[in-house]
């Protein structure tokens, strides 16, 4: 099985790999950088679409399905489960789709450890740093240790929202390398007035940095929110169930070592805990507007920033309306995967705005 599954990883990380070997950039570490950035949002949306559609144990062992390397070989025990449950969290779709994020997550892992190896192997020709596609490194195995345990302790919520976390800090250290490596920010640093670009810098330095904590505390919420399936425990908006402060359970709610819908004593979660994680989060969600707003407004009106700016006021304009229609419409499944994703986006680019900022500073 383990060779299988290596195979199907090492394939599927073929055709990236061989796009970047034809691109007509002369630097591949560069291209690959880039290409690991987009196939592990990707990877992310598609694990928000896992989640989403309750196929997380899916295949209910690890790293296999049922031990064995695809869906197709443990056909009959997928199917004896879902004849014994039909409702249940096994089926034959919820297994191809756990089984696929699952590949596509082996395939962005070898492509890191490509851009480890390369980054060594030229360390003494390039002013490539090792650190950052080393730690990159460690941290995509410990994000597939996060993985199996998702699998075998049945999605207890700190588990899954630590590995969307992990998958949220790849997603940031690529795009930091990627923005490293960028042509566009090469050319705004050899410009003749890069002292005025300089001192327009300092004004927003702080205010990136915390609109960049606000958001990953932001993104940790919606873990919390998603994982404990507590999406719909608000029912209306700007209102939550009629009142503008419900009844709320916080002990309950925010108790982190617990297992999924059980309190830390294993009685069944009240719904008022649910109630206090989705509140929290909404309402957050208020004050990282306003700072993401406010930066991407400054950054719009500074030299070297304002393309970043404008995209940052973009998502977070529509980053908030995914968020009240996932309410409004009862959390349709493209609304929730598109309100993942715009997170993911955000964090993104207020990482590549971060670095922009500190490097232009310094130039």
């Amino acid at each position: 099985m383990w060779i299988q599954l290596l195979i199907t990883g090492l394939l599927i990380a073929v055709l990236p790999l061989s796009l970047v070997w034809v691109s007509a950039d002369q630097n591949k570490y560069r291209k690959l950088i880039a290409v690991t950035l987009f196939l592990t949002f990707d990877l992310i949306m598609f694990g928000a679409f896992t989640r989403l559609t309750d196929s997380g144990l899916g295949c209910p062992d690890w790293p296999g399905c049922y031990g064995e390397a695809n869906p197709f070989q443990s056909h009959s025990a997928i199917h004896a489960a879902q004849t014994a449950m039909p409702h249940g969290p096994v089926t034959v779709t919820k297994a191809w789709i756990e089984m696929i994020h699952r590949y596509l997550a082996m395939s962005v892992g070898v492509l890191i450890l490509a851009q480890m190896i390369i980054a060594w192997w030229h360390r003494k020709s390039t002013k490539n740093s090792v650190f950052l596609p080393t730690v990159l490194f460690l941290l995509v195995c410990v994000q597939g240790a996060f993985g199996a345990w998702t699998v075998t302790l049945k999605l207890q919520p700190i588990i899954v929202t630590t590995h969307l976390l992990l998958a949220m800090g790849l997603l940031a250290m690529l795009a930091y390398l990627h923005t490293q490596q960028s042509h566009a920010l090469q050319a705004v640093s050899r410009e003749s007035n890069a002292s005025v670009i300089n001192a327009s810098m300092s004004p927003i330095i702080l205010p990136a940095t915390v609109a960049l904590i606000f958001v990953v505390m932001q993104i940790a919420l919606g873990g919390w929110v998603s994982t404990n399936y507590a999406a719909l425990a608000c029912q209306d908006y700007p209102l939550c169930n009629g009142q503008i402060i419900p009844d709320m359970d916080f002990n309950h709610g925010f108790s982190l070592w617990r297992k999924l819908g059980q309190t830390m004593a294993g009685d069944y979660l009240p719904f008022q805990a649910l109630v206090a994680v989705h509140w929290v989060h909404r309402n957050f969600a208020l004050l990282v507007i306003a700072v993401v707003a406010w930066v991407g407004y400054k950054a719009s009106k500074t030299k070297g920033l304002s393309s970043l700016g404008k995209k940052i006021l973009l998502v977070i304009t529509i980053q908030f309306l995914s968020g009240v229609s996932t309410v409004y419409f009862s959390w349709p499944l493209f609304i929730a995967v598109l309100h993942n994703g715009g997170a993911a986006l955000l964090l993104l680019l207020l990482t590549m705005l971060n670095y922009r900022a500190r490097h232009l500073k310094n130039v």
